[in-house]
C-alpha cells in the first residue's frame, strides 16, 4: 500500500517539471518573438549592422580623371599627366600582428626596394618601416590588468605580446592607426609595378597590408623651357596656365561600386550609382617649341655674359599676335649667375621703358601733330639742356648726335633732348590731347592678359597733377610705366600696317581632336594712324637698324632688312648714387622690314658695374639677333631655290649720274647704250627694248634733274652747285622738290625722296 502512495507523487512531480518546463520553452519563444519583432521595426541596430557589413563587403571607389594636356601649336605636349600607382601601406594591419614575421618580411623588402630606388640603403628603409608600424600599431595595459608596471617590464615581454606567447591572457589593449604611410619614395609606372608586386609585402602574402592607389602625375616632357607661361598648380604655387584653366584640364572624377572578392581582391559591380570619369580638355596654346628654345638658349647666354639680374624675350606672330616663345630668366638667390624660370617679367614687371616708348611720341608727333619728318631741333651735341622752361628737367643724350637733326635721325639715334622737346612744344598748351593720343594707343589698360599676371600701364592721368618735369619726361620714355609685353604690342601694330592686335597664348581647347572652343585673333585699335603717317613712321624704325643704335647687331650681319627701336631706362633706389643704379635695356624689332612677319622683344635688367654695358642695344642686341637669324633662316618659305632660265634679261631702269660710270655699267647688262658725251653727268631712259639712253644735264645756276640718280651722284651734283639737301627712303631718287630747271642760289634746301 505505501508503494502505491508513493507512485502518484512521482508522477505529479514528472508532469509538473513537464509543465515547467513547457512555460520555460514558451518563455523563450515569447522572448525570442518579442525580440524578433523588436529588432525587425523598432530597434536600429539590424540597419546599422547591414550597413556595417555592406561597407566591409562593398567600397565606393573614386575614379579619378585624367588631367588635360597643355600642347604646343604643333600638338607637341607642353604638359601632359601619365598614371602612375602609389603604395599606401596600412601599418596597423593585422597582417603586421606577428612582429616576428613582419621583422623578416620587411628586412627582405629593404634590400629590394634599396636596390630598386638606390635613394637610401637597406637598413635605412628597414628602420623606416619599423619606426612607421611602431607609430601606427600600439599596445596599451588594460587597467584591470594585475600585472606588475614595473620599470622596463613592458619593453621586456613586447615581443612576447606580439609573437603570441601570451594568446590565453588578455592584459593589454591594441590602439590601430590605419592612416596610409608611404614608404616607396615615389609613385611608380605600370612596368616598374609588375616588378615590385612580387617582392615581399607587396606580393599581398601578409593579407591586406596596403593599398595600391593611381595617381595622375604631371609631367613636363621639356623641363623648365616655359614653366613660368605653363605654371603650376599645388603647394609650390597656383599660377600660368595650369592655374588659369584649371577648371578646364581638371575634368570631372567619377566613382565606382565593389565588391570585397579577397584580402586585396575586389570587382566592379555594376550599379545606378555608378559614375564615369570625365577625363580634362586639352589646350593647345601658340607656342613654338623650337623658337622658345632658340630663344630660351640666347637671352641664358647673355644674362650669364652680362651677369646681368633678370631678363625676358618674347617672339609675336604680326598677324594673328600669336606668342610664339616667351622666356622669362630670373637670377637665384642662393648662386649667382645661374638663372631660372621664377617670375613672368614679360607681364608682371611694370617699369619706366625708356627710349623704346619713343615709338608712341613719334606716332603722336606725326599723325596727330602732322609734324614733317623734316623737323629739326637742336639736340645740343649731346650736352645737358632744360626742356620746357626754367623749371623743366634737366635732359641730354647719351652720345653726341650733332646739332640741329631732323625726325628720322632722332629716331635711329635715340634722342632724348629732340624727343623731350618735340612732345613738350606741340602738347604745352593742350596736354590732354597728348593723353587722348595715348589711351588711343591702348597706353592706358592691360592688352588682354590680365588672367596671366599682367600689369596695368600707370601714369598721371590727370594732367592738372602734372609737374613741369612731366610732360617733356613722358615724351622719351620716363613718367609711365609700362609692363614689357605692352611695348610689344605697339612695335607689333606698326609691324602690322597699323591694326593692333591683343597678344594670344591660347588658341583652342579640344577634346582629342574634336575642337570645344576657339579663340580668335583680337582686334584692340583697326588703325593706330593713317597710312601716310605709317610710312614715316617705318621709316624711321628701318634707319635704326640701318644706320641707328641697331646698326651693329643688324644691317652689319645680316642679309635682310629689319626695323626697330633701341632703348634704356635708368632706376635709382634708396641708398644708391644714381650713376650707379639699375638699367634697363630693350629692343624691339620686326622683320623682315618690307612684309613684317614676326616681331621680337627682349628687355634685361641689370645695374651698373655687373657686366660690360648698361645700355640697351648692348644688352639685348645680341639676344635679339640670335632669335631673329634662327626664325629666318630656318622659314623655308625664305629660301627658295631659283629656277634656271635660257631667257636674257635687261635690267628695267638704270641709275643716272657720271656718264662714264653709267655707260660702263649699261655697256655690260643692256643691249644697247646710246649717249652724247662721253664725260659731264647725265640721267638716264630705259626703253621698251631695254636701251639705254643717257641725256646730259647743262650745269648752270638752274636745278638739275636728278629723278632716277643714285644719292651718292645726287649728293654730289646737288652739292657742288651749294645746295643743301634732305633725304628720305632708299634705292634711286623718286622726286625732288624744287622742279628741274627753276633757278636756284647757293645755301637752297632741296628734298630728294629715293624708293
Amino acid at each position: 500500500m505505501a508503494k502505491q502512495r508513493h507512485e502518484p507523487d512521482i508522477k505529479d512531480d514528472i508532469f509538473t517539471r513537464v509543465k515547467l518546463l513547457h512555460w520555460c520553452f514558451v518563455l523563450v519563444a515569447v522572448c525570442v518573438l518579442v525580440r524578433l519583432i523588436w529588432v525587425a521595426f523598432f530597434s536600429g541596430e539590424v540597419s546599422h549592422n547591414a550597413t556595417r557589413l555592406e561597407s566591409r563587403i562593398f567600397i565606393a571607389d573614386s575614379v579619378y580623371a585624367r588631367r588635360g594636356s597643355i600642347l604646343a601649336r604643333d600638338g607637341e605636349p607642353l604638359a601632359t599627366s601619365i598614371l602612375r600607382y602609389r603604395v599606401d601601406f596600412d601599418m596597423a594591419s593585422e597582417g603586421f600582428d606577428s612582429l616576428e614575421i613582419f621583422r623578416k618580411q620587411a628586412d627582405t623588402l629593404s634590400k629590394h626596394l634599396a636596390k630598386f630606388f638606390g635613394d637610401r640603403t637597406a637598413a635605412s628603409y628597414r628602420d623606416l618601416m619599423l619606426k612607421r608600424h611602431a607609430e601606427h600599431y600600439k599596445l596599451v595595459f588594460r587597467k584591470d590588468s594585475n600585472v606588475l608596471r614595473s620599470e622596463g617590464f613592458f619593453d621586456r615581454i613586447w615581443d612576447a605580446i606580439r609573437n603570441d606567447q601570451f594568446k590565453t591572457v588578455k592584459i593589454y589593449d591594441t590602439l590601430r592607426d590605419h592612416r596610409p604611410v608611404e614608404i616607396l619614395p615615389r609613385a611608380v609606372d605600370y612596368n616598374e609595378w609588375q616588378e615590385l608586386k612580387g617582392l615581399p609585402i607587396l606580393n599581398w602574402n601578409l593579407g591586406m597590408t596596403y593599398r595600391l592607389v593611381t595617381v595622375d602625375q604631371r609631367v613636363y616632357p621639356y623641363g623648365d623651357l616655359g614653366r613660368r607661361t605653363l605654371g603650376l598648380v599645388g603647394d609650390k604655387g597656383n599660377y600660368g596656365i595650369e592655374a588659369i584653366y584649371r577648371d578646364i584640364l581638371e575634368g570631372q572624377n567619377g566613382c565606382q561600386l565593389r565588391q570585397r572578392i579577397a584580402p586585396g581582391f575586389s570587382s566592379i559591380v555594376h550599379s545606378s550609382d555608378n559614375v564615369d570619369a570625365e577625363d580634362g580638355l586639352d589646350i593647345i596654346t601658340t607656342l613654338d617649341v623650337d623658337i622658345q628654345h632658340a630663344a630660351d638658349a640666347a637671352l641664358r647666354k647673355q644674362l650669364m655674359l652680362q651677369n646681368a639680374i633678370w631678363g625676358t624675350s618674347v617672339v609675336m606672330e604680326v598677324a594673328t599676335g600669336d606668342i610664339l616663345a616667351m622666356v622669362n630668366l630670373g637670377e637665384t638667390k642662393s648662386n649667382s649667375g645661374v638663372y631660372i624660370e621664377k617670375e613672368n617679367y614679360a607681364l608682371s614687371r611694370r617699369m619706366e621703358p625708356g627710349s623704346t616708348f619713343k615709338l608712341a611720341s613719334l606716332l603722336a608727333l606725326v599723325e596727330d601733330c602732322n609734324m614733317p619728318i623734316t623737323q629739326r631741333y637742336d639736340t645740343h651735341e649731346g650736352r645737358q639742356v632744360v626742356v620746357g622752361g626754367p623749371k623743366g628737367p634737366k635732359i641730354r643724350d647719351s652720345h653726341n648726335i650733332g646739332k640741329d637733326i631732323d625726325l628720322k635721325e632722332a629716331t635711329a639715334q635715340s634722342s632724348n633732348v629732340y624727343f623731350a622737346e618735340a612732345i613738350y612744344q606741340h602738347y604745352k598748351n593742350d596736354p590732354k590731347r597728348y593723353l587722348d593720343f595715348l589711351s588711343h594707343l591702348w597706353m592706358d589698360r592691360p592688352v588682354g592678359l590680365e588672367n596671366l599676371g599682367e600689369a596695368k600701364p600707370l601714369y598721371q592721368q590727370d594732367h592738372k597733377k602734372w609737374s613741369s618735369h612731366t610732360l617733356p619726361n613722358m615724351g622719351y620714355g620716363y613718367a609711365i610705366e609700362l609692363p614689357p609685353i605692352h611695348t610689344l604690342t605697339l612695335y607689333n601694330a606698326v609691324a602690322n600696317n597699323g591694326c593692333m592686335v591683343a597678344p594670344r597664348l591660347i588658341k583652342e581647347v579640344r577634346r582629342g581632336s574634336k575642337v570645344v572652343d576657339r579663340f580668335p585673333p583680337r582686334v584692340l585699335v583697326e588703325r593706330i594712324c593713317s597710312g601716310e603717317s605709317m610710312k614715316v613712321v617705318r621709316e624711321c624704325l628701318e634707319e635704326t637698324a640701318l644706320t641707328g643704335t641697331a646698326k651693329q647687331y643688324f644691317t652689319d650681319t645680316t642679309s635682310f632688312r629689319v626695323a626697330g627701336k633701341t632703348g634704356t631706362a635708368k632706376f635709382a633706389q634708396s641708398g644708391i648714387q644714381y650713376s650707379d643704379g639699375y638699367y634697363l635695356g630693350t629692343m624691339v624689332v620686326y622683320f623682315p622690314a618690307d612684309n613684317p612677319k614676326y616681331t621680337v622683344m627682349t628687355s634685361i635688367f641689370t645695374r651698373a658695374g655687373r657686366g660690360g654695358t648698361i645700355y640697351g642695344a648692348g644688352l639685348a642686341g645680341p639676344v635679339e639677333r640670335d632669335i631673329v637669324n634662327y626664325i629666318y633662316y630656318r622659314d623655308e618659305d625664305w629660301h627658295q631655290n631659283l629656277t634656271h632660265s635660257e631667257k636674257e634679261h635687261y635690267p628695267s631702269a638704270v641709275k643716272g649720274g657720271n656718264i662714264a660710270s653709267v655707260r660702263r655699267v649699261a655697256d655690260k647688262f643692256s643691249p644697247r647704250v646710246s649717249f652724247t658725251d662721253r664725260n659731264g653727268w647725265g640721267r638716264t631712259e630705259v626703253d621698251s627694248l631695254r636701251n639705254v639712253n643717257i641725256q646730259t644735264l647743262t650745269q648752270d645756276q638752274t636745278m638739275p634733274n636728278v629723278v632716277g640718280m643714285g644719292l651718292n651722284d645726287a649728293l654730289y651734283l646737288l652739292e657742288s652747285n651749294g645746295l643743301r639737301v634732305h633725304f628720305s627712303g632708299k634705292g634711286a631718287v623718286r622726286s625732288q622738290s624744287i622742279p628741274a630747271g627753276r633757278k636756284v642760289q647757293a645755301g637752297q634746301t632741296v628734298s630728294l625722296t629715293l624708293k
